[in-house]
């Protein structure tokens, strides 16, 4: 295959690709006047009298917005190389394309999987996310998963940023607790919740290529059309119909990885405004008036529901939040750990107890109703996880209210981080996309990539990913994609460049150890420094 004319698009013309280049530079514009001026609306809030916040804010969204950028020309790369490989779109047209639904997709993505990224971190990082170990977590992971991701574009694989920002979490988590003072109780990873990510992330691949391989059969099974089982031929397109399914899938894998992972770079985001301006961010300031009243409402029954839980148990000290804090660390649930959540969440009630909003929550007690928010949150979380509340239905459905109304005033991404994130993915799927499509549409199978090939691969990619996304759990859309083609191949007996499969699953099973390494290292780098 001639590489060249595949990437020029040799044999068309290319100036209809400038209007849309010039509508997607023209909503790059609109989105980047859009979240600079909310961000500084946020910010006339702040009554600072240091400049170090906000220079420590801007270097943070950048290294940030960075690791989303990379993440761009590094992963959506792979939604693009089918429509290229079967000459379905020229592939400036094609990139523009799919950058637009990134796009798109984090705009309208619902945060779960930003939070389930974040609470992988150990739990006084987050609450401290303002001090010198809060800062040293945050560019230390960032900055590893971004040397890991352009170490392996470079050299043409197709890793997972998930994996890579998973193991970069993992490695700030063991560091942070590898090198705490002993009998400081501090807190490394939470593996529970990482096995979750874990299992998500191994059985992913393996589902794009079972399920490809299995789709290709019952398509060539059921849809009889030769022409859709072609290789396409020189430069020439595909027939409209089966250039309009390559278009769907592209579009449908593009949408849905901006939706899954444009969101871990929101929740680190998040971390980073709360720790430097908590003033802003520390709330949910957008939370309506009404749903103070109700907060207080249920909180009330919350403290029943735990009371029944826990009959006859009291809490003797006067802070409940170092036993909450504790629980959360060992995962060992104690006497107190049950009246002590109750007692926070009461102290919790009474401080947001006749504001209007909590915007109107005092300046200085912003930061700490939010950490006793999340505390209580989490904790609640874990021990209903784990079985120690025996909770009739009733008492169930009031647990998940209180929980949501907790996780609503904390865990919130504004409009204009979503804008942010959506430019960087968006500007990145337009810039470094070429390596990674030569590897996934010439050097996988020993054929030329087929028209159904490219929609089944595309296809079960984008129904994955969406699945994934619902449940709020982080998948790799490069592993879901790459195992897909690699399905495909080996079911239409086209063969397999074992020699490239090699260097993806090297590739896969040294990111992990390659990520924690690095970021750990990172990690206490930057503690001392800071």
């Amino acid at each position: 295959m001639d590489q060249a004319s595949v990437l020029t698009g040799e044999g068309r013309a290319p100036r209809p690709n400038i209007l849309a280049l010039g509508v997607f530079v023209l909503i790059l514009g609109a989105g980047v006047l859009y979240a600079g001026l909310h961000l500084a609306g946020d910010l006339a809030v702040v009554h600072s009298v240091s400049w170090i916040p906000y220079i420590l804010l801007g270097i943070a969204l950048t290294i940030a917005l960075g690791f989303e950028f990379v993440n761009g020309f590094h992963d959506t790369a792979n939604a693009v190389a089918t429509v290229i490989y079967t000459h379905s779109l020229p592939p400036q047209f094609a990139v523009v394309w799919s950058g637009t639904f990134n796009f798109l997709g984090v705009l309208t993505s619902t945060g779960a999987v930003a939070f389930g990224i974040i609470s992988l971190l150990p739990v006084e990082l987050i609450l401290q996310v303002g001090s010198s170990a809060g800062f040293a977590m945050v560019f230390a992971l960032l900055i590893a998963a971004i040397v890991w991701n352009l170490g392996t574009w470079y050299l043409g694989l197709p890793a997972s940023s998930s994996h890579t920002l998973v193991g970069s979490i993992i490695g700030v988590g063991l560091a942070n607790q590898l090198t705490a003072a002993v009998g400081t109780g501090t807190s490394g990873v939470d593996w529970s919740q990482a096995m979750g990510v874990g299992r998500a992330l191994l059985i992913s691949p393996l589902v794009g290529f079972g399920a490809s391989a299995l789709l290709l059969l019952l398509a060539k099974a059921l849809v009889r059309v030769p022409a859709l089982y072609k290789a396409p031929e020189g430069n020439k397109p595909p027939p409209l119909w089966i250039r309009g399914l390559l278009i769907l899938t592209c579009t449908g894998v593009s949408f849905a990885h901006g939706s899954n992972d444009g969101q871990k770079g929101m929740g680190l985001i998040m971390l980073i405004l709360i720790g430097t301006v908590p003033t802003a961010y520390a709330l949910n300031r957008a939370v309506e008036p009404n749903q103070i009243p109700q907060f207080e409402e249920v909180s009330q029954r919350i403290g029943d529901v735990l009371t029944r839980a826990a009959p006859g148990a009291t809490l003797e000290a006067t802070d409940p939040r170092p036993f909450v804090t504790d629980f959360l660390k060992s995962r060992t649930a104690t006497p107190q750990t049950i009246p002590a959540i109750q007692v926070l969440s009461q102290q919790i009630a009474h401080n947001v107890a006749g504001f209007t909003s909590l915007a109107d929550v005092p300046v200085d007690q912003t930061k700490n109703v939010r950490n006793d928010m999340y505390l209580v949150s989490d904790a609640l979380r874990v021990l209903n996880a784990g079985g120690s509340l025996k909770l009739a239905d009733a008492d169930q459905q009031t647990l998940t209210a209180y929980r949501k109304a907790l996780d609503h005033s904390t865990k919130f991404i504004p409009t204009w981080v979503k804008v942010a994130v959506a430019i960087a993915l968006g500007l990145g799927t337009m810039v470094g996309w070429k390596r990674i499509v030569v590897t996934v549409g010439e050097k996988i199978g020993k054929d030329h990539l087929t028209y159904g090939q490219g929609a089944v691969a595309e296809l079960v990619a984008m129904s994955t990913i969406a699945a994934a996304d619902n449940f709020g759990l982080p998948v790799s859309t490069t592993h879901v994609l790459t195992s897909g083609v690699a399905g495909t191949m080996a079911a239409n007996g086209s063969g397999i460049q074992f020699a490239t499969v090699r260097n993806l699953i090297v590739a896969w099973v040294l990111t992990l150890p390659a990520a924690i390494i690095l970021s750990g290292v990172l990690f206490v780098l930057f503690k001392n420094i800071f």
